[in-house]
């Protein structure tokens, strides 16, 4: 198996550090969903975005989308699109299915949702990061998702790493210091 994509993330084959494998290392830009095998690293930055990473123990199996905003302003015509987080989880959904899986038996991880401008003034309608997490919590719990770990809202930017092969997510939180 090789991986299911959505809105063409840029991929490239590495070596992995150990030399004894080849891996797919994925990098999703916002908007972008992966879903592979146990020779996929997905990577992704996030500021008020969140990413889902989702981890079938014994099939090592997984994906990561990097969803924009909650849900569409208009109701969709056409195809899935990662951008909204309504529709990435469907995404997910989707691949369950295909792998003749159920969302319980997938290890959860949920990321991201911070403030990127912590000395703006923000309207609570306007705070997409909160937005963002509250809707990505809300659907993990309403298709039965075991949200096992999650690293949310703050000030400033992560750097999240997702390896299949182990379901281990390495995360880099650089904090924003707000301007004095």
């Amino acid at each position: 198996m090789n991986g299911t994509t959505s809105a063409g993330p840029f991929t490239y084959a590495s070596a992995d550090v150990t030399g004894e494998r080849q891996v797919i290392d994925i990098f999703l830009a916002p908007g972008e969903f992966y879903f592979g095998d146990q020779d996929t690293r997905i990577r992704t930055v996030l500021g008020s975005c969140v990413a889902v990473t989702l981890w079938h123990p014994s099939r090592l199996i997984g994906g990561m989308c990097h969803y924009m905003l909650p849900t569409r302003a208009l109701k969709r015509a056409g195809e899935l699109d990662g951008r909204y987080g309504d529709e990435a989880i469907q995404l997910f959904l989707d691949q369950v299915k295909r792998h003749r899986s159920h969302p319980g038996e997938y290890e959860v991880k949920l990321f991201g949702g911070g403030n990127m401008f912590p000395e703006a003034r923000r309207l609570n309608n306007l705070d997409v990061g909160r937005r963002n997490i509250d809707m990505g919590l809300q659907l993990l719990q309403q298709h039965r998702f075991r949200l096992k770990a999650r690293h949310m809202a703050g000030v400033g930017h992560r750097n999240v790493v997702f390896e299949v092969w182990s379901g281990d997510v390495w995360l880099k939180h650089v904090e924003v210091a707000p301007e004095q």
